[in-house]
């Protein structure tokens, strides 16, 4: 996940969530993308701190440090190294029909070349590892497709050198649509102050934000024609309560839109605490995380460093 903005409820159960339940059974590798960050401008100062507040949600929301490598992008020099061979390799046609990059450029005047050559690092990052699984949602599918591509591409060109990831992507959490708008996908760039919870936002705001999500022109809750805002508030709650769906459908089957929200800002607000609290453990010693993120990258750094020396072989740069 990338540091910039502040990590939401879409966030852990699209994502962390399922990250913490599948960790044991595979050796994972999960990285805070810095350097796909500053594809737009961070305030420097502010980025720093982010970064080490996203490690410290990961370990938060049940990611096991001790189980799996949990370290920040920029502290392994080889994913720009291995950024730039793919670049080298990669077709601008390839880079032009990413759909993120369409969608970000039409919004902005001018965008910066990182925007553009970004899913080469993003490729970076899978390939680096010989990664075999990486587990996204269906937003990151066209840039796994990418990165099989660019593997492929690399391998038929200069011999047999990355794993290519499976197309085959892992059950992943819910999709989790914004408060404000249930037709678009929560995010933490969206602009609005009722468009996201944060996963440190305290009881106060998020019964706020739930208060004030978008429901539907009917009077009450009706399974048979789900309005997106009661669909989306159903999701959440039963992502939070664990609740199956003749359980949810029995409680709030005609139920009033605020008897609704009570509930899931109750059922947020019960998961969210202990992961807050232990965020504030993790980050009332900054020491605690730096050394946890230095760990972390010295248990991958091995692991990359291996590929590029064969890498660096294969394409014929000077070792001296």
């Amino acid at each position: 996940m990338q540091p910039s903005g502040n990590l939401h409820i879409g966030n852990y159960l699209g994502a962390l969530k399922t990250w913490a339940r599948i960790q044991y059974d595979y050796e994972p590798i999960f990285c805070v993308v810095d350097q796909h960050a500053i594809t737009v401008y961070q305030e420097p100062k502010e980025l720093q701190e982010k970064i080490e507040d996203v490690a410290a949600l990961y370990v938060a929301a049940g990611i096991d440090p001790e189980h799996s490598a949990v370290f920040v992008q920029s502290s392994v020099a080889a994913h720009v190294e291995l950024a730039w061979v793919f670049t080298c390799v990669t077709p601008m046609g390839w880079l032009s029909r990413m759909t993120q990059f369409k969608a970000k450029s039409e919004t902005q005047e001018s965008v910066g070349t990182g925007l553009f050559v970004y899913p080469a690092l993003m490729a970076a990052d899978i390939l680096l590892y010989q990664a075999q699984v990486v587990p996204v949602g269906e937003d990151q599918a066209q840039h796994l497709e990418l990165t099989r591509d660019i593997a492929q591409r690399f391998n038929s060109v200069y011999g047999e050198t990355f794993q290519v990831p499976k197309t085959e992507l892992p059950v992943v959490g819910e999709r989790i649509m914004g408060l404000d708008d249930p037709t678009q996908k929560m995010s933490k760039s969206a602009p609005g102050s009722n468009h996201a919870i944060g996963l440190l936002d305290p009881p106060s705001r998020i019964k706020k934000l739930i208060g004030r999500a978008v429901t539907d022109t009917k009077p009450a809750v009706d399974f048979d024609d789900l309005g997106a805002g009661v669909a989306n508030l159903i999701t959440i709650f039963q992502a939070f309560s664990g609740w199956r769906d003749d359980q949810v459908q029995g409680e709030f089957s005609g139920s009033q839109y605020g008897a609704l929200k009570k509930a899931v800002t109750e059922a947020v607000v019960a998961k969210l605490e202990p992961i807050q609290k232990r965020f504030e453990e993790l980050t009332s010693d900054r020491a605690v995380i730096r050394e946890l993120l230095g760990k972390g990258a010295e248990r991958v750094a091995p692991i990359a460093e291996s590929t590029m020396k064969q890498v660096r072989q294969r394409v014929g740069l000077y070792s001296g």
